[in-house]
């Protein structure tokens, strides 16, 4: 995370709302052999007190957690290049703008009988952003394809201890300049996600 404390500012609970609408994020774990990690979709519960997620039964994370582990999840937002021309005020650098969430826990496997409700569940968060799609429910897989696959994966849960979030988005520059290097990164910003970012500006 950013060091300067003016791109901390959000609370809690917009870093919490900011990464149940992501559902996506990077799971680390520490191991004797150094960091293990993983790209997984996840579920945050309402109280923002508890986070669900599975794992592919042979991966290294999931064969590691035996016990319960300490656990972090990296969620990444819009972000992109800052060309220093874009400030139209000498002496700048180019910077890289961004919104990230890390959520601080313990990970724990839970029973293989708690799979289906959680598969259930994360296909619906899904598929009800899909609408008006007639949504997918594990209802129409074959029951013996279902119960293999689902042998396959390990539904795991994260107590969620602490989150922090950096919202970088030019809030230690003036207003007027912050604003009008929102309005470059709009029109010339480099990735898909350059819209979102420099709506994330205007509003930082």
């Amino acid at each position: 995370m950013h060091p300067n404390p003016i791109f901390h500012t959000e609370t809690a609970d917009r870093n919490i709302a900011f990464a149940r609408e992501r559902a996506f994020g990077v799971l680390a774990v520490n191991s004797e052999d150094g960091p293990m990690m993983a790209h997984i979709p996840f579920l945050i519960d309402e109280e923002g007190a508890q986070l669900d997620l599975h794992l592919v039964r042979s991966n290294p994370i999931a064969r590691a957690l035996k016990v319960p582990m300490k656990a972090k999840i990296a969620v990444s937002g819009a972000d992109g290049y800052i060309s220093p021309d874009w400030y139209e005020v000498p002496d700048q650098v180019p910077t890289w703008n961004y919104v990230a969430v890390h959520i601080t826990g313990t990970l724990e496997m839970l029973p293989h009988e708690m799979m289906r409700d959680m598969l259930d569940r994360q296909s619906k968060h899904f598929e009800d952003q899909l609408l008006p799609k007639t949504p997918w429910t594990t209802g129409k897989m074959t029951p013996e394809v279902l119960e293999k696959m689902m042998r396959q994966i390990v539904p795991c849960r994260m107590v969620i201890e602490a989150v922090d979030g950096t919202w970088k988005l030019n809030q230690n520059k003036p207003d007027e300049v912050r604003l009008r290097a929102s309005d470059y990164v709009d029109a010339y910003g480099m990735g898909q996600e350059t819209r979102i970012l420099a709506a994330l500006m205007r509003g930082a």
